[in-house]
């Protein structure tokens, strides 16, 4: 019957048989697969001939779920039987803060589908814990910045051209990139998101090659050959983060970059030493000018009007001040949606659906979301939730700070990187919502790998009292 199918649809069948296999098998296989697929949302929405009967990132994450189900069972392990951590209390905190705002949504689907994200958060956090334990998570740290090398080789193909779309022209000869993202904004944010992992990453490889050398006096070509690969990621997606030209990513890549210099020595003034001299750096080459004219222009732009503007409803508007002030607008949006309904919001993922209700006389139209997420959240989920963000994000902070302590050189790392994560969503929070594109996914199975390695590290430290 196969020989008789077209060769794609014979390929296609053939293929997903194996994935099937290969997922239950492994179900690391079936998490690499949603990693590398699933911000592929957009480009599969917009230029796809087929039509999908879910979206890709359910779909990866409903074969995850099932693989490791189905692992699970024929290695006759008790479903129920999972490791704990202590991130699962402010994950849950949230769901049921932001549950309690169904009651006062304006749309019960838009509802439901902001808030089943931070379901999908909530499970993979679990999956991953579970999944990775041991050296496993070595494997998640790979697949995570496979998928960001993915996405920047595309971008970078975009920028020299591969797009042609015009509006998204920059300096007369290079469009910003945009990736599978279809805006450059979210492109850049993934970009970003991912860096710090791959360049602790690539430091850690790097010392943990040293250290088998000092105490054996041979070279670990395979860890070597990783800290090779990790650099080189960290470089594409840096490149990834500048050619998105996008300001708010710059800004948080900045930012992250000099918090992941403070917290990678285990002695704080030489923290504070390494990020004063990145700064130092940065400040030279803006005072001599050896940043290009165009990047130095965009920056103080962006300052400038930001700094300017506080009610944008008395603004007079022109092209150049267009993307600022509509943006801001869309701030006040979300703030007025506060004023009214100060405890729980008008509603989880409802910023769309109330916009018209609360929106400022020259904008009429939503951008989906207020490119704030801190106010994004305070006008959907009111003070309630917001504060229930906060202490779960402050959480992360403080479990991360923890880890930090890992005895182990490579583990250590990249904690120092998701630090550097924490804070490149914190900064750009502030101008965005990365959570878009499936991207809670990816912050999902970060978060899971935090809890390892957290977990990890108090396992090292009450073994070490111990004897």
């Amino acid at each position: 019957m196969a020989a008789a199918q077209p060769p794609l649809a014979s390929l296609t069948f053939f293929g997903l048989i194996a994935a099937v296999f290969l997922f239950t098998l492994s179900p690391l296989a079936a998490l690499s697969a949603l990693l590398i697929l699933a911000p592929m949302r957009t480009l599969i929405a917009t230029e796809a001939n087929f039509q999908l009967p879910l979206e890709i990132g359910q779909l990866t994450t409903l074969a995850l779920i099932a693989a490791w189900l189905i692992y699970r069972i024929v290695w006759q392990r008790r479903l129920l039987n999972l490791p704990w951590s202590a991130l699962y209390v402010p994950i849950i905190g949230f769901l049921l803060a932001t549950g309690l705002t169904a009651f006062s949504a304006v749309s019960l689907s838009a509802w439901l589908s902001e808030w089943l994200k931070w379901l999908f958060v909530l499970a993979l956090v679990v999956l991953v814990l579970d999944l990775g334990q041991g050296q496993r998570w070595e494997w998640i740290v790979f697949s995570l910045i496979t998928a960001g090398v993915a996405n920047a080789l595309i971008g970078i193909y975009i920028f020299f051209g591969g797009s042609g779309a015009m509006h998204l022209l920059v300096s007369g000869r290079f469009f910003r990139a945009f990736g599978t993202f279809g805006q450059p904004n979210p492109f850049g944010g993934f970009m970003g998101l991912l860096a710090p992992i791959a360049a602790c990453a690539a430091l850690g490889y790097l010392l943990l090659a040293w250290k088998r050398w000092r105490l054996e006096k041979r070279l670990s070509y395979r860890v070597l050959l990783s800290s090779v690969f990790y650099t080189a990621a960290f470089g594409l997606l840096s490149i990834g983060v500048v050619i998105s030209w996008s300001r708010g990513a710059w800004l948080a890549f900045a930012v992250s970059v000099g918090a992941t210099m403070l917290v990678l020595p285990r002695k704080l003034w030489q923290g504070l030493a390494l990020a004063l001299i990145g700064l130092l750096l940065v400040g030279a080459l803006w005072l001599t000018g050896n940043l290009p004219a165009s990047i130095t222009a965009r920056i103080q732009s962006a300052t400038t009007e930001f700094l300017a503007f506080n009610d944008v409803r008395g603004v007079d508007i022109t092209p150049e001040n267009y993307a600022v002030v509509e943006r801001l607008a869309h701030w006040q949006a979300a703030l007025n949606m506060a004023w009214y309904h100060p405890w729980f919001g008008v509603g989880f993922g409802n910023y769309e659906a109330a916009y018209p209700q609360f929106r400022l006389l020259n904008w009429d139209m939503a951008l989906g979301h207020a490119h704030n997420y801190y106010l994004n959240v305070f006008g959907e989920t009111g003070i309630i939730g917001l504060t229930a963000y906060l202490a779960l994000w402050g959480t992360v902070f403080w479990l991360t700070l923890k880890a930090r302590q890992h005895s182990d050189v490579l583990s250590r790392c990249v904690i120092c990187g998701l630090f550097g994560t924490w804070i490149y969503l914190t900064i750009h929070s502030v101008s965005d919502n990365l959570y878009v594109n499936n991207l809670f996914l990816h912050l999902g199975v970060m978060l899971g790998l935090l809890a390892i390695l957290h977990q990890q590290a108090q396992a090292r430290k009450w073994l070490g009292k111990s004897l």
